[in-house]
């Protein structure tokens, strides 16, 4: 007797089954490990090939998968989709982003080509406090206006997952307000929204000379507001040089713990900063661009199964050539996952497909660790593990049907837009 199911995605050429398996170092992303029925026709890290395989998928979730001729004598479908020749992989988890925002600030793109680095930039009174000014000022309906149409441009993209971090706000009510806009975006789009408190960006104008004043302020007023109103998952923190200390991130990331806030670390970025220690030491879920990390600390964040998030797109923009040593943490068994870092200053990539093809050209990468890192290692760092990234039976349904036979291609042509399509939460994404 044939089980009803609302879409069957049929007779896939190759499919992408990054899982996480365990080797002498740890968790190592791009593993697979599956029941034998499936393991017996898997390539090479985790692809299934020789027999095409289908998808059903019933409501928001995967119900089964497995060799198209054993699914298609179990499910009549009510809408098909054929994928002979086509690729099948997970929806993109973009787990780092800064999308809610307000204002442009493509006059600091015009100084960075001329020469200015980040820190200049800054210090002449633009990056993160030019945003801030402008996202104070702004409505709630006019960040949610202003921010949509980048979430909506993202999902086209195959991105079904995403992270949004306040920080440009630097008060308690502007910080509440971009919570409140990015939960908004996903109530209101196909996409799994994840929601993470960032007061500890940078410190805002008033407080730049008192600046234990201000961790006490999100310490004391903004991480309590944000756990009342239930706004975020986790609590993010900016230690850098010329930022937070690492004494002042321990004292907020702890704080944001006591609350049920749980830690992620903005970490080595433009120096060793110590970030990836206190990472570490706090039991972060993941710790955040890492281009200056040392070999130590990528010792420590193995060992306290810290996920490793790294923004190569933020390396490229930014005209650095310092990458992310992201193959000396695959070889030691560190869990890695990419992300765009989608923010108005610093990197306005928005396709996870091109910071996976930046991932294989700069930083050592195969196709199919870029892509594990991109689904299940971006699952990871949001907590996800077990709900998305993956394409199994019980997952959410959040998958890409590739017009291509290989995730190579993807990856050589990964600047231009190859035609796909998207399912999120089992919904197949128009336009």
């Amino acid at each position: 007797m044939t089980q009803t199911v609302d879409l069957l995605i049929e007779n896939a050429a190759r499919v992408l089954l990054p899982t996480f398996g365990s080797s002498e170092h740890g968790n190592r992303t791009g593993e697979d490990r599956r029941p034998s029925s499936q393991n017996d026709q898997k390539g090479a890290n985790g692809v299934f090939g020789s027999e095409g395989l289908s998808v059903a998928i019933l409501g928001d979730k995967i119900k089964a998968v497995g060799p198209a001729s054993e699914i298609a004598g179990r499910f009549h479908a009510l809408k098909t989709l054929d994928a002979s020749g086509r690729l099948l992989t997970p929806g993109f988890v973009d787990s780092h982003t800064h999308l809610v925002f307000a204002g442009d600030r493509s006059g600091e793109f015009e100084m960075r080509c001329r020469g200015a680095d980040y820190e200049e930039i800054a210090a002449s009174g633009g990056g993160i406090r030019a945003s801030v000014r402008a996202t104070r000022a702004a409505s709630e309906d006019e960040l949610y206006a202003e921010s949509l149409p980048r979430l909506e441009r993202m999902i086209a993209g195959g991105t079904t997952t995403v992270e949004i971090k306040s920080g440009y706000g630097l008060d308690l009510e502007t910080e509440l307000r971009m919570l409140r806009v990015a939960r908004r975006l996903g109530e209101t789009t196909p996409a799994r929204v994840v929601t993470t408190f960032m007061g500890a960006h940078d410190f805002p104008d008033g407080f730049r000379e008192n600046r234990d004043a201000y961790v006490n302020l999100i310490i004391e007023t903004m991480i309590p507001a944000v756990a009342k109103e239930g706004l975020a998952e986790f609590c993010d923190v900016f230690c850098e040089r010329g930022v937070f200390t690492p004494e002042q991130t321990r004292r907020v990331l702890e704080a944001g713990k006591a609350a049920g806030l749980r830690p992620k670390v903005h970490a080595d970025e433009m120096a060793p900063s110590g970030g990836s220690e206190v990472a570490a030491e706090v039991g972060a879920v993941s710790a955040d661009h890492l281009m200056k990390t040392t070999d130590a600390s990528i010792a420590k964040l193995r060992e306290a199964g810290v996920v490793a998030t790294l923004l190569p797109g933020t390396t490229f923009f930014l005209g650095k050539e310092c990458f992310a040593p992201a193959r000396k943490m695959l070889d030691a068994g560190l869990t890695v996952a990419l992300a765009t870092d989608r923010n108005p200053g610093s990197c306005t990539v928005e396709s996870m497909s091109f910071i996976v093809g930046l991932a294989c050209l700069r930083m050592g990468m195969s196709p199919l660790e870029g892509f594990a890192a991109a689904t299940v290692g971006g699952a990871a760092a949001l907590g996800l593990t077990g709900v998305t990234g993956q394409i199994a039976e019980g997952f959410a349904a959040d998958l890409i049907l590739w017009e291509t036979s290989h995730e190579g291609r993807i990856c050589y042509e990964f600047e231009n837009h190859l035609a796909r399509t998207v399912i999120a939460g089992g919904n197949i994404i128009e336009g």
